[in-house]
């Protein structure tokens, strides 16, 4: 496995723990912007290297009603100017093939949803863009599949890749999340990321949008730093329960130093 540089922050450097994190999507242009601004500066005093995420658009979701976002046009904008104020890479979902080049011009990280990231077009076209793309594990797949859509990445030109755990189907609107796919996934040769909140997503939970326990996040988040991963993605919110998407998983922002600060000492007893 090898490190490589995004901006400013160099991700999967050995002993080092990076974090994405921000918002699930952007509700407008101030939110997100104030989390970016938090999270940057609990990183920053930290020494932990930072990427925001946010998506413009959330298109898996349980109700045809369901808030998506601003879009690709406005979103991009709203992405544009928080990385211009706060100065770290950004990431931010793609769902179709056309919106990766547009969205490169813009972020830094690519990510292919999990139910995407056996999807080859898609796949090939974030990794023609020569941004990181990062590929969340179907909640559908063995931790070794994803040895299939890693080398899709590669081969159609991706030389900085990331793969994300977010649990694995368990029975109805659950999902469970084995620490052995951690060390699975680092074998395939590219930095990890544990996705310590929708990890506990409960799909489909509430009827007509996703339910979740977020009261687990610390639990699962400190046994994935112990299991050796290189980064940990969390879905942040100022006021969780006034988010429209993910608001049952998402973690309270006050939450997030004293956690990072856990995640830190505990990353420092890994070999």
């Amino acid at each position: 496995m090898k490190s490589f540089a995004v901006g400013d922050v160099t991700l999967g450097a050995p002993g080092t723990l990076f974090l994405i994190a921000g918002p699930c999507v952007l509700e407008d242009a101030e939110i997100p912007l104030r989390i970016g601004r938090f999270v940057r500066d609990v990183c920053a005093e930290l020494g932990v290297p930072y990427v925001f995420k946010a998506s413009f658009d959330k298109a898996n979701r349980s109700s045809f009603k369901a808030f998506r976002g601003p879009g690709l046009e406005r979103g991009l904008e709203i992405l544009a100017a928080i990385k211009a104020e706060l100065g770290v890479p950004v990431l931010t979902d793609v769902h179709l093939p056309e919106q990766c080049a547009p969205a490169a011009e813009v972020v830094d990280v690519l990510q292919i949803p999990a139910f995407l990231c056996r999807q080859t077009d898609l796949i090939e076209a974030a990794a023609a863009t020569g941004a990181v793309v990062n590929i969340k594990k179907g909640q559908f797949l063995a931790p070794w599949d994803m040895r299939g859509p890693l080398n899709k990445a590669r081969e159609a030109g991706a030389e900085r890749v990331l793969l994300t755990e977010r649990g694995a189907s368990f029975g109805y609107n659950n999902l469970v999340s084995d620490m052995r796919s951690l060390p699975i996934l680092r074998d395939l040769g590219a930095p990890v990321v544990f996705d310590a909140t929708h990890s506990l997503q409960l799909p489909g939970g509430h009827g007509d949008r996703t339910a979740g326990m977020r009261e687990y996040i610390p639990h699962l988040s400190r046994a994935a730093v112990a299991a050796g991963v290189d980064g940990i993605f969390a879905e942040v919110h100022e006021d969780p329960a006034s988010s429209p998407s993910d608001a049952d998983n998402m973690l309270q922002l006050e939450e997030l130093r004293p956690l990072l600060e856990t995640w830190l000492k505990i990353k420092a007893l890994v070999p």
